[in-house]
């Protein structure tokens, strides 16, 4: 089975405004080219039909994958726990107002720590967990692709998770905005592929 794990695209925020799940809007013109370039890739022949998509139900994503449904796609299915993780108290402020104490102890834990009222990176992995136990099954077919339109806190966390790797070095990951991580199951874990920056 390979995972396709789609960057929904650049959103219509302030530059260092902390979002995750809050529900911001793409830019339409960086959606209208990712909508393109994926079509394109679908239409190429590169890539099997999906055998399911799944996308998180916030608009920046939504809209991305909704707009490719029936097309080159299957219908999509929305499952919150793809969603990004909860900033809580810090949801919507800019980054450099955060109270410094708060930003220092995230850091110092950021698999564990919860921002006030929000999630640490472990809540977000046991419903990321919950989520693969239930939809990429360990006797999926080999030839199948299976397409996530989701956030860079997801794609980072399953990156790890599902090849047996700790929860650390996040800021030297890149996934850029409408990237494509290809994950590919070998025997009981997955490899990644290949990274696409997108144009």
């Amino acid at each position: 089975m390979k995972l396709l794990l789609i960057r929904h695209p650049r959103p219509d925020v302030p530059e260092g405004t902390c979002y995750g799940r809050l529900d911001v809007a793409p830019q339409r013109a960086h959606l209208e080219e990712s909508v393109r370039r994926l079509r394109e890739r679908w239409l190429s022949g590169a890539h099997p039909p999906p055998a399911a998509v799944f996308s998180s139900p916030l608009q920046r994503c939504a809209l991305l994958a909704g707009a490719l449904a029936g097309d080159v796609w299957p219908q999509v299915r929305h499952d919150e726990r793809i969603a990004e993780v909860h900033f809580g108290q810090w949801e919507g402020r800019p980054w450099a107002q955060l109270p410094r104490h708060e930003i220092d102890a995230w850091r110092a834990d950021i698999a564990n720590h919860r921002p006030p009222g929000g999630e640490s990176l472990q809540d977000l992995a046991s419903r990321l967990l919950s989520f693969a136990d239930e939809h990429l099954p360990r006797d999926a077919d080999p030839d199948a692709e299976v397409v996530l339109v989701t956030h860079v806190g997801v794609i980072q966390t399953l990156r790890r998770l599902l090849r047996s790797e700790p929860m650390t070095g996040f800021g030297a990951t890149p996934v850029d905005y409408s990237s494509i991580s290809t994950l590919v199951r070998r025997g009981d874990g997955y490899e990644l592929e290949s990274y696409n920056v997108a144009p």
